[in-house]
Protein backbone atom coordinates (compact mmCIF):
# COMPACT_ATOMS: atom_id res chain seq x y z
CA UNK A 1 0.00 0.00 0.00
CA UNK A 2 1.66 3.38 -0.90
CA UNK A 3 1.37 6.38 0.93
CA UNK A 4 -0.85 9.30 0.24
CA UNK A 5 1.91 11.44 -1.58
CA UNK A 6 2.46 8.07 -3.97
CA UNK A 7 -0.76 7.75 -4.62
CA UNK A 8 -1.34 10.95 -6.10
CA UNK A 9 2.01 10.78 -8.20
CA UNK A 10 0.56 7.66 -9.83
CA UNK A 11 -2.70 9.23 -10.23
CA UNK A 12 -3.24 8.10 -13.72
CA UNK A 13 -4.13 10.55 -16.85
CA UNK A 14 -4.52 10.42 -20.52
CA UNK A 15 -0.89 12.25 -22.78
CA UNK A 16 -1.42 10.49 -26.10
CA UNK A 17 -3.60 9.98 -28.91
CA UNK A 18 -2.59 8.26 -32.15
CA UNK A 19 -4.86 6.60 -35.67
CA UNK A 20 -4.17 5.66 -38.63
CA UNK A 21 -6.38 6.84 -41.70
CA UNK A 22 -9.54 5.10 -41.72
CA UNK A 23 -10.20 3.10 -45.51
CA UNK A 24 -12.60 0.60 -47.11
CA UNK A 25 -9.65 -1.26 -47.78
CA UNK A 26 -6.36 -0.64 -45.90
CA UNK A 27 -4.50 -3.49 -48.01
CA UNK A 28 -2.20 -3.85 -44.22
CA UNK A 29 -2.47 -6.26 -41.36
CA UNK A 30 -4.05 -5.10 -38.37
CA UNK A 31 -0.55 -5.66 -36.78
CA UNK A 32 0.81 -3.00 -39.28
CA UNK A 33 -2.53 -0.28 -38.32
CA UNK A 34 -1.69 -1.13 -34.57
CA UNK A 35 2.03 -0.27 -34.43
CA UNK A 36 1.02 2.89 -36.60
CA UNK A 37 -1.88 4.10 -34.05
CA UNK A 38 0.87 3.06 -31.34
CA UNK A 39 3.86 5.03 -32.49
CA UNK A 40 1.24 8.50 -32.91
CA UNK A 41 0.11 7.67 -30.36
CA UNK A 42 3.54 7.80 -28.24
CA UNK A 43 5.11 10.77 -30.23
CA UNK A 44 2.12 12.81 -29.60
CA UNK A 45 2.62 12.17 -26.01
CA UNK A 46 6.85 12.71 -26.31
CA UNK A 47 7.16 9.24 -24.92
CA UNK A 48 10.01 7.26 -26.29
CA UNK A 49 8.15 3.95 -27.20
CA UNK A 50 11.31 2.09 -25.33
CA UNK A 51 9.62 3.61 -22.66
CA UNK A 52 6.34 1.36 -22.97
CA UNK A 53 5.83 -1.24 -20.44
CA UNK A 54 1.85 -2.05 -20.78
CA UNK A 55 -0.20 -2.25 -23.36
CA UNK A 56 -4.13 -3.32 -23.58
CA UNK A 57 -6.47 -4.39 -26.37
CA UNK A 58 -9.45 -5.61 -27.30
CA UNK A 59 -10.64 -8.34 -30.37
CA UNK A 60 -12.45 -10.69 -32.04
CA UNK A 61 -9.77 -12.54 -33.70
CA UNK A 62 -9.12 -9.89 -35.85
CA UNK A 63 -6.36 -8.05 -34.24
CA UNK A 64 -2.50 -8.21 -32.99
CA UNK A 65 -1.58 -9.04 -29.17
CA UNK A 66 0.09 -6.29 -26.93
CA UNK A 67 3.13 -8.52 -26.90
CA UNK A 68 3.34 -8.10 -30.80
CA UNK A 69 2.20 -4.77 -30.98
CA UNK A 70 5.05 -3.52 -28.52
CA UNK A 71 7.87 -5.63 -30.48
CA UNK A 72 6.94 -3.61 -33.33
CA UNK A 73 6.92 -0.18 -31.96
CA UNK A 74 10.35 -1.06 -30.22
CA UNK A 75 9.65 -1.18 -26.19
CA UNK A 76 11.82 -2.92 -24.24
CA UNK A 77 9.63 -5.26 -22.70
CA UNK A 78 5.87 -5.34 -21.33
CA UNK A 79 5.42 -5.69 -17.23
CA UNK A 80 1.59 -5.72 -17.87
CA UNK A 81 -0.87 -6.34 -20.82
CA UNK A 82 -4.60 -7.59 -21.02
CA UNK A 83 -6.20 -9.11 -24.70
CA UNK A 84 -9.79 -9.16 -24.09
CA UNK A 85 -12.17 -11.14 -25.73
CA UNK A 86 -15.14 -9.17 -26.66
CA UNK A 87 -16.25 -6.32 -28.70
CA UNK A 88 -17.41 -2.59 -28.37
CA UNK A 89 -18.06 -2.93 -24.87
CA UNK A 90 -14.34 -3.12 -24.21
CA UNK A 91 -13.65 0.24 -25.61
CA UNK A 92 -13.90 2.54 -22.36
CA UNK A 93 -12.70 -0.84 -20.41
CA UNK A 94 -9.37 -1.42 -21.94
CA UNK A 95 -8.57 2.54 -21.07
CA UNK A 96 -9.91 2.35 -17.80
CA UNK A 97 -7.98 -1.04 -16.74
CA UNK A 98 -4.71 0.62 -18.57
CA UNK A 99 -5.77 3.07 -15.94
CA UNK A 100 -5.82 1.10 -12.85
CA UNK A 101 -2.88 -0.70 -13.50
CA UNK A 102 -0.66 2.37 -13.51
CA UNK A 103 -2.61 3.48 -10.71
CA UNK A 104 -1.07 0.64 -9.06
CA UNK A 105 2.27 0.31 -10.50
CA UNK A 106 1.96 -2.41 -12.53
CA UNK A 107 2.90 -0.29 -15.30
CA UNK A 108 4.21 3.17 -16.31
CA UNK A 109 3.34 3.51 -19.65
CA UNK A 110 0.35 1.98 -21.23
CA UNK A 111 -0.65 1.87 -24.66
CA UNK A 112 -4.51 0.80 -25.06
CA UNK A 113 -5.34 0.42 -28.80
CA UNK A 114 -8.44 -1.23 -31.16
CA UNK A 115 -7.24 -2.47 -34.60
CA UNK A 116 -8.79 -3.89 -37.50
CA UNK A 117 -9.86 -4.88 -41.04
CA UNK A 118 -13.41 -4.32 -40.19
CA UNK A 119 -14.52 -3.79 -43.74
CA UNK A 120 -11.89 -5.88 -45.77
CA UNK A 121 -10.96 -8.44 -43.21
CA UNK A 122 -13.70 -10.33 -40.74
CA UNK A 123 -16.98 -8.05 -40.76
CA UNK A 124 -19.45 -8.57 -37.64
CA UNK A 125 -22.17 -8.00 -39.27
CA UNK A 126 -22.00 -11.75 -41.53
CA UNK A 127 -22.33 -15.29 -40.51
CA UNK A 128 -22.04 -17.60 -42.83
CA UNK A 129 -20.65 -20.72 -43.59
CA UNK A 130 -20.87 -23.83 -41.29
CA UNK A 131 -21.78 -22.87 -37.65
CA UNK A 132 -21.73 -24.39 -34.92
CA UNK A 133 -23.13 -22.53 -31.88
CA UNK A 134 -24.05 -24.02 -27.94
CA UNK A 135 -25.83 -22.23 -25.63
CA UNK A 136 -28.93 -19.56 -26.23
CA UNK A 137 -27.40 -19.61 -29.93
CA UNK A 138 -28.23 -22.96 -30.54
CA UNK A 139 -32.06 -22.00 -30.49
CA UNK A 140 -31.78 -18.58 -32.75
CA UNK A 141 -29.06 -19.72 -35.16
CA UNK A 142 -31.66 -22.16 -37.65
CA UNK A 143 -33.88 -19.16 -37.81
CA UNK A 144 -31.05 -16.84 -39.20
CA UNK A 145 -31.25 -15.50 -35.45
CA UNK A 146 -27.92 -14.40 -35.50
CA UNK A 147 -26.55 -11.11 -35.97
CA UNK A 148 -25.99 -7.73 -34.08
CA UNK A 149 -28.88 -5.65 -36.40
CA UNK A 150 -31.17 -8.32 -36.06
CA UNK A 151 -31.10 -8.00 -32.31
CA UNK A 152 -30.97 -4.27 -32.16
CA UNK A 153 -34.19 -4.50 -34.97
CA UNK A 154 -36.11 -6.42 -32.32
CA UNK A 155 -35.09 -4.05 -29.59
CA UNK A 156 -36.12 -0.76 -31.88
CA UNK A 157 -39.44 -2.50 -32.49
CA UNK A 158 -40.21 -2.77 -28.73
CA UNK A 159 -39.26 0.63 -27.74
CA UNK A 160 -41.30 2.16 -30.58
CA UNK A 161 -44.38 0.13 -29.34
CA UNK A 162 -43.53 1.54 -25.52
CA UNK A 163 -42.36 4.95 -26.30
CA UNK A 164 -43.96 5.75 -29.50
CA UNK A 165 -39.90 6.45 -31.25
CA UNK A 166 -40.45 6.45 -34.62
CA UNK A 167 -37.98 5.90 -37.37
CA UNK A 168 -37.68 9.97 -38.12
CA UNK A 169 -36.40 9.72 -34.16
CA UNK A 170 -33.86 7.65 -35.80
CA UNK A 171 -33.15 9.98 -39.13
CA UNK A 172 -32.11 12.48 -37.09
CA UNK A 173 -29.45 11.14 -35.16
CA UNK A 174 -27.69 10.07 -38.24
CA UNK A 175 -28.81 13.27 -40.24
CA UNK A 176 -26.94 15.33 -37.49
CA UNK A 177 -23.71 12.64 -36.97
CA UNK A 178 -23.30 13.09 -40.49
CA UNK A 179 -23.48 16.53 -40.27
CA UNK A 180 -20.69 16.49 -37.68
CA UNK A 181 -18.81 14.44 -39.56
CA UNK A 182 -18.49 17.38 -42.39
CA UNK A 183 -15.67 19.25 -41.25
CA UNK A 184 -13.99 16.08 -40.12
CA UNK A 185 -10.88 14.67 -42.63
CA UNK A 186 -10.87 11.21 -41.37
CA UNK A 187 -14.71 10.87 -41.60
CA UNK A 188 -15.19 7.67 -44.42
CA UNK A 189 -18.62 9.54 -45.20
CA UNK A 190 -18.89 13.41 -45.38
CA UNK A 191 -21.70 14.05 -47.39
CA UNK A 192 -24.82 15.41 -45.79
CA UNK A 193 -28.16 13.49 -45.75
CA UNK A 194 -31.74 14.61 -45.75
CA UNK A 195 -34.36 13.01 -43.77
CA UNK A 196 -35.77 12.02 -48.00
CA UNK A 197 -32.03 10.29 -47.91
CA UNK A 198 -32.65 8.82 -44.54
CA UNK A 199 -36.40 7.38 -45.55
CA UNK A 200 -35.13 6.20 -48.84
CA UNK A 201 -32.15 3.77 -47.13
CA UNK A 202 -32.87 0.35 -48.09
CA UNK A 203 -33.85 -1.99 -45.12
CA UNK A 204 -30.87 -3.60 -42.87
CA UNK A 205 -33.03 -5.36 -40.81
CA UNK A 206 -36.42 -3.74 -40.73
CA UNK A 207 -36.83 -0.71 -39.24
CA UNK A 208 -33.00 -0.07 -39.44
CA UNK A 209 -32.10 1.29 -42.72
CA UNK A 210 -28.45 1.87 -43.84
CA UNK A 211 -28.10 4.88 -42.26
CA UNK A 212 -28.65 3.45 -38.63
CA UNK A 213 -25.75 1.21 -39.15
CA UNK A 214 -22.28 1.72 -38.36
CA UNK A 215 -20.12 2.16 -40.88
CA UNK A 216 -17.26 -0.42 -41.24
CA UNK A 217 -13.82 0.55 -42.17
CA UNK A 218 -9.94 -0.95 -41.63
CA UNK A 219 -7.94 1.21 -39.44
CA UNK A 220 -6.79 1.25 -36.07
CA UNK A 221 -6.91 4.05 -32.54
CA UNK A 222 -4.07 4.27 -29.96
CA UNK A 223 -4.42 6.19 -26.33
CA UNK A 224 -1.11 6.71 -24.28
CA UNK A 225 -1.82 6.24 -20.34
CA UNK A 226 0.64 7.41 -17.70
CA UNK A 227 1.33 8.79 -14.40
CA UNK A 228 0.58 12.22 -13.54
CA UNK A 229 4.00 13.06 -11.90
CA UNK A 230 5.76 11.47 -15.68
CA UNK A 231 2.76 13.95 -17.83
CA UNK A 232 4.04 17.66 -16.23
CA UNK A 233 6.99 17.08 -18.27
CA UNK A 234 5.30 16.05 -21.61
CA UNK A 235 4.18 17.67 -24.20
CA UNK A 236 0.68 17.84 -23.89
CA UNK A 237 -2.20 18.66 -21.91
CA UNK A 238 -2.85 15.65 -19.43
CA UNK A 239 -6.53 14.93 -19.64
CA UNK A 240 -8.32 13.30 -16.26
CA UNK A 241 -10.22 10.19 -16.03
CA UNK A 242 -13.08 10.92 -13.89
CA UNK A 243 -15.17 7.76 -13.36
CA UNK A 244 -15.57 4.78 -15.30
CA UNK A 245 -18.48 1.98 -14.95
CA UNK A 246 -19.83 -1.04 -16.83
CA UNK A 247 -22.20 -3.55 -16.36
CA UNK A 248 -22.83 -6.94 -17.83
CA UNK A 249 -26.42 -8.52 -16.99
CA UNK A 250 -28.33 -11.37 -17.78
CA UNK A 251 -25.58 -13.45 -18.43
CA UNK A 252 -24.53 -11.98 -21.41
CA UNK A 253 -27.89 -12.48 -23.21
CA UNK A 254 -29.11 -10.77 -26.65
CA UNK A 255 -32.88 -11.63 -25.84
CA UNK A 256 -33.19 -13.03 -22.66
CA UNK A 257 -34.37 -10.03 -20.37
CA UNK A 258 -36.50 -8.02 -18.57
CA UNK A 259 -36.94 -5.12 -20.35
CA UNK A 260 -35.56 -5.00 -24.05
CA UNK A 261 -36.27 -1.22 -23.87
CA UNK A 262 -33.09 -0.93 -22.01
CA UNK A 263 -29.45 -1.96 -21.92
CA UNK A 264 -26.42 -1.73 -19.75
CA UNK A 265 -27.03 1.94 -19.14
CA UNK A 266 -29.22 1.17 -16.77
CA UNK A 267 -26.86 0.12 -14.36
CA UNK A 268 -24.20 1.85 -15.41
CA UNK A 269 -25.07 5.42 -16.22
CA UNK A 270 -26.26 5.75 -12.21
CA UNK A 271 -23.14 4.23 -11.09
CA UNK A 272 -20.70 6.59 -13.34
CA UNK A 273 -22.10 9.79 -11.91
CA UNK A 274 -22.16 8.32 -8.30
CA UNK A 275 -18.46 7.21 -8.61
CA UNK A 276 -17.52 10.76 -10.51
CA UNK A 277 -19.38 13.20 -8.26
CA UNK A 278 -20.85 15.03 -11.43
CA UNK A 279 -24.30 14.59 -13.24
CA UNK A 280 -25.35 15.19 -16.86
CA UNK A 281 -25.95 18.36 -17.04
CA UNK A 282 -21.88 19.11 -16.89
CA UNK A 283 -21.31 17.23 -19.42
CA UNK A 284 -20.31 19.00 -22.71
CA UNK A 285 -19.25 16.48 -24.95
CA UNK A 286 -20.94 12.76 -25.37
CA UNK A 287 -19.37 10.54 -27.39
CA UNK A 288 -21.93 7.60 -27.39
CA UNK A 289 -21.40 4.30 -28.58
CA UNK A 290 -22.95 4.21 -32.06
CA UNK A 291 -22.93 0.98 -33.52
CA UNK A 292 -26.63 1.83 -34.36
CA UNK A 293 -28.60 4.48 -33.75
CA UNK A 294 -30.89 2.81 -31.85
CA UNK A 295 -27.93 2.34 -29.26
CA UNK A 296 -27.71 6.24 -29.26
CA UNK A 297 -31.19 6.92 -28.32
CA UNK A 298 -31.31 4.05 -25.48
CA UNK A 299 -27.97 5.06 -23.77
CA UNK A 300 -28.22 9.03 -24.18
CA UNK A 301 -31.98 8.20 -21.98
CA UNK A 302 -30.47 5.75 -19.45
CA UNK A 303 -27.35 8.22 -19.01
CA UNK A 304 -29.49 11.21 -18.19
CA UNK A 305 -29.04 13.02 -21.16
CA UNK A 306 -32.36 13.40 -21.75
CA UNK A 307 -35.64 11.58 -20.70
CA UNK A 308 -37.05 8.14 -21.70
CA UNK A 309 -38.67 8.47 -24.93
CA UNK A 310 -37.60 12.23 -25.72
CA UNK A 311 -34.47 11.21 -28.15
CA UNK A 312 -36.09 12.09 -31.19
CA UNK A 313 -37.22 16.00 -29.88
CA UNK A 314 -33.96 16.38 -28.10
CA UNK A 315 -32.08 15.94 -31.70
CA UNK A 316 -34.78 17.45 -33.63
CA UNK A 317 -34.81 20.43 -31.53
CA UNK A 318 -31.39 20.89 -31.94
CA UNK A 319 -30.36 20.30 -28.61
CA UNK A 320 -27.48 17.69 -29.22
CA UNK A 321 -25.06 20.01 -31.63
CA UNK A 322 -23.10 23.19 -31.43
CA UNK A 323 -25.46 25.52 -29.11
CA UNK A 324 -27.37 23.07 -27.64
CA UNK A 325 -27.34 21.25 -24.46
CA UNK A 326 -24.43 19.04 -25.74
CA UNK A 327 -22.74 18.26 -29.00
CA UNK A 328 -23.03 14.04 -29.52
CA UNK A 329 -20.63 12.93 -31.26
CA UNK A 330 -18.80 15.95 -33.12
CA UNK A 331 -16.54 13.40 -35.16
CA UNK A 332 -19.53 12.04 -36.68
CA UNK A 333 -19.22 8.67 -34.39
CA UNK A 334 -19.40 5.06 -35.78
CA UNK A 335 -21.85 5.66 -37.94
CA UNK A 336 -19.95 8.57 -40.07
CA UNK A 337 -16.75 8.39 -39.42
CA UNK A 338 -15.85 4.97 -38.67
CA UNK A 339 -16.38 2.12 -36.73
CA UNK A 340 -13.41 1.50 -35.08
CA UNK A 341 -15.36 -0.92 -32.42
CA UNK A 342 -15.83 2.42 -30.75
CA UNK A 343 -12.26 3.31 -29.27
CA UNK A 344 -11.97 6.68 -31.89
CA UNK A 345 -14.87 7.70 -29.40
CA UNK A 346 -11.95 8.03 -27.11
CA UNK A 347 -9.84 9.93 -29.08
CA UNK A 348 -12.21 12.32 -29.90
CA UNK A 349 -13.27 13.17 -26.20
CA UNK A 350 -9.74 13.93 -25.16
CA UNK A 351 -9.12 15.80 -28.79
CA UNK A 352 -11.96 17.92 -27.88
CA UNK A 353 -11.46 18.64 -24.05
CA UNK A 354 -7.24 19.72 -25.11
CA UNK A 355 -8.76 22.30 -27.74
CA UNK A 356 -7.30 20.94 -30.72
CA UNK A 357 -10.70 19.58 -32.59
CA UNK A 358 -9.89 22.63 -35.35
CA UNK A 359 -13.40 23.24 -37.18
CA UNK A 360 -15.47 20.86 -35.11
CA UNK A 361 -14.13 22.02 -31.79
CA UNK A 362 -17.04 22.50 -29.39
CA UNK A 363 -16.13 25.24 -27.47
CA UNK A 364 -17.29 24.62 -23.92
CA UNK A 365 -15.87 21.21 -23.57
CA UNK A 366 -14.52 20.88 -20.48
CA UNK A 367 -15.85 17.35 -19.59
CA UNK A 368 -16.89 14.42 -22.21
CA UNK A 369 -18.59 11.12 -21.54
CA UNK A 370 -17.65 8.12 -23.25
CA UNK A 371 -19.91 5.28 -23.76
CA UNK A 372 -19.17 1.93 -25.14
CA UNK A 373 -21.29 -1.31 -25.76
CA UNK A 374 -25.23 -2.22 -26.65
CA UNK A 375 -27.90 -4.44 -25.08
CA UNK A 376 -26.80 -6.40 -21.79
CA UNK A 377 -23.09 -5.03 -21.34
CA UNK A 378 -20.98 -2.29 -22.01
CA UNK A 379 -19.50 0.75 -19.76
CA UNK A 380 -19.32 4.48 -19.77
CA UNK A 381 -16.01 6.89 -19.15
CA UNK A 382 -16.03 10.50 -18.12
CA UNK A 383 -13.06 12.38 -18.98
CA UNK A 384 -12.37 16.11 -17.88
CA UNK A 385 -9.16 19.10 -18.83
CA UNK A 386 -9.27 19.23 -15.10
CA UNK A 387 -8.93 17.00 -12.06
Amino acid sequence: MGTASSNVSRKPVIVGIGRTDYSRDSGRTPLALAAEAARAALSDAGVPASDLDGGATFQIADSASPMQVAHAVGSSGLRWNIDLMGGGNYATSVVANSALAVQAGACDVAVAYRSLNGRSGRRFGRADGALRVGGERQFSAPHGYLTPPQWMAMWTREHQRVYGTTCEDLGRIAITQREHAGPNEHAVKRDRITMDDYMDGRFINEPLRIYDCALEVDGAVAVVVTTMERARDLRRKPIHILGHAEFTGEGGSWDQWPDLTSMYSHRAGPELWARAGVSPKDVDVACMYDCFTYTVLVTMEEFGLCERGGVGAFFAEGRATYGGDVVVNPHGGLLSEGYIHGLNHTYEAVLQLRGEAEERQVSTARLALVTAGAGPYGGGMLLAEDA
